[in-house]
């Protein structure tokens, strides 16, 4: 019984109706844009892909790993973007910054359509990743402001399968450009693909400018009253200590951290492992399968799978890690699938074997919602600034081994096998192993010390204002009482 205990804790409605009533407002308005900005970054984001399997790679006369030289610079562009972005975030108001940069790439993935060489790509994409750098680490940052610990997994989570959900879109709505609008005005379908996916961005930008409430402690949404305000604040207190980043006291602040070195090595083992799955593995080993030639649509929309599968495990590790704690199992889980699927996928040539494989690899995705919650968790007695810092290098310290790891274990040209980067795999799932381990360990001592720092504070108020009341109720002077008396 003890262990349905916490399920039903979870599931439990807050006995405070004006709680309930904040919390249905906060997913209405920020949850909902949160998931769509992330759903048109991933739809934006794998179009490349889908658009290069359905004629791109033959029109602009794509060789050998230009694709992937084209994933690599995106990748460059997104982490020169990510640590600024999220510092950006405060200091200036998220429901103005974040309209802005995704109009941006909105504007930037039409583009992608007038592009007569993989050069041209190379240079849109560029910049493409910089603007769409702002999303996932800005939006960590926002539902760890609004949301407490036990909301907070599950929102991630759902935050992180609205991108994964894109990508499925994405190959759905090729097929049907494919199949209805390839040739249509003189327009190859793979160029519909990036003007439609950008026309859908549009939207969302709009709907975060008039209805992003930004955070607790900056917001002026018009639909939040002061008392709710303050029950938000509440609900999540945050060490607002305003301090300035690029300043020599908040970089020693930050170098000393153990957060900063422990979760950015943690992400960086965490975002090579997904590599299985978020390098479009599956499209490409079906277009450069030896005997079996694949139909357009059965390439775009047979690895939507990998998404589905992704989705389902999101969804499932951030409840359970909401309901029972213990985020860090997800990493042994995801260590243990890297090193299994990389094992069938060296030593079967079955394809049904490598297609299971796969599938299983999109699984992975759910550490993108455990491994920052887990990060937000143990941050929560942190400033903002600092909270916001580490969440970004985080994020970036896993995109900069993007920049290069496809260039070494996948490169579009390795397919089908991609021999030396599913080697690669077995590698860092021994390591996250290792590594998750020692996080637990560290995160579990110093939560410790901070604990007793926080308490032996607490205690020094009390006597301090222990202090202060005798000295309001017994004054020797105005009560004529002796002065040692108050000392007895």
């Amino acid at each position: 019984m003890s262990f349905f205990a916490p399920v039903r804790e979870y599931f439990k409605r807050s006995p405070d109706p004006r709680e309930r009533r904040l919390v249905l407002k906060l997913d209405f308005f920020i949850l909902t844009f949160c998931c769509l900005s992330y759903f048109t970054n991933y739809l934006d984001r794998l179009s490349i892909t889908q658009a290069y399997v359905s004629g791109l790679k033959e029109d602009l006369n794509f060789k050998g790993a230009q694709l992937t030289e084209v994933t690599t610079l995106y990748a460059t562009g997104y982490l020169i973007g990510i640590v600024p972005n999220n510092l950006l975030l405060t200091y200036f108001r998220p429901k103005r910054f974040f309209p802005f940069m995704i109009t941006a790439w909105a504007i930037l993935t039409i583009l992608n359509a007038v592009a007569r060489t993989p050069q041209h790509l190379m240079a849109i994409r560029f910049f493409q990743g910089y603007f769409e750098s702002c999303i996932f680490a800005g939006t960590q940052y926002i539902l760890g402001s609004w949301y407490t610990k036990k909301e907070l997994g599950q929102r991630t989570g759902l935050f992180t399968a609205s991108g994964l959900a894109g990508g499925m879109f994405g190959g759905y709505l090729q097929t049907g450009i494919h199949t209805t609008l390839n040739g249509a005005r003189g327009i190859p379908g793979w160029k519909w693909l990036f003007i439609i996916s950008g026309l859908i961005t549009l939207p969302v930008a709009a709907y975060g400018y008039f209805f992003f409430p930004d955070t607790p402690y900056t917001t002026t949404a018009f639909y939040l009253s002061a008392e709710e305000v303050a029950l938000a604040r509440n609900r999540v207190p945050l060490m607002e200590r305003g301090e300035k980043i690029l300043t020599k006291s908040f970089i020693k602040h930050l170098l000393g951290s153990w957060y900063f070195y422990g979760f950015c090595f943690l992400w960086i083992l965490g975002n090579c492992s997904e590599s299985q799955s978020n390098q479009s593995l599956l499209n490409l080993y079906m277009q450069a399968h030896p005997t079996i030639t694949y139909t357009t649509a059965q390439r775009n929309t047979w690895p939507t799978g990998v998404q589905a599968v992704g989705i389902t495990s999101t969804l499932l590790w951030a409840i359970s890690t909401d309901i029972w704690g213990r985020r860090w199992l997800s990493g042994y889980y995801v260590a243990i699938t890297a090193i299994a699927n990389a094992s069938i996928i060296l030593v079967s040539d079955s394809t049904a074997a490598h297609f299971g494989a796969y599938y299983w690899a999109g699984s992975i995705y759910c550490i993108q919602a455990t491994f920052f919650a887990w990060a937000n968790d143990s941050m929560r007695n942190e400033s903002s600034v600092l909270r916001s810092c580490v969440i970004a290098c985080m994020n970036a310290s896993g995109n900069l081994f993007q920049a290069f790891w496809p260039l070494i274990f996948f490169r579009a040209d390795d397919a089908p096998q991609f021999r030396i980067g599913m080697i690669s795999m077995i590698a860092i799932g021994a390591s996250l192993s290792i590594w998750v381990t020692v996080l637990i360990f560290m995160d579990r001592h110093f939560s410790k010390k901070a604990l007793a720092v926080i308490e032996a504070a607490d205690v020094e108020c009390d006597d301090d204002s222990e202090g202060l009341d005798r000295k309001v109720s017994v004054d020797p002077v105005k009560k004529g009482i002796d002065s040692t008396a108050e000392t007895v």
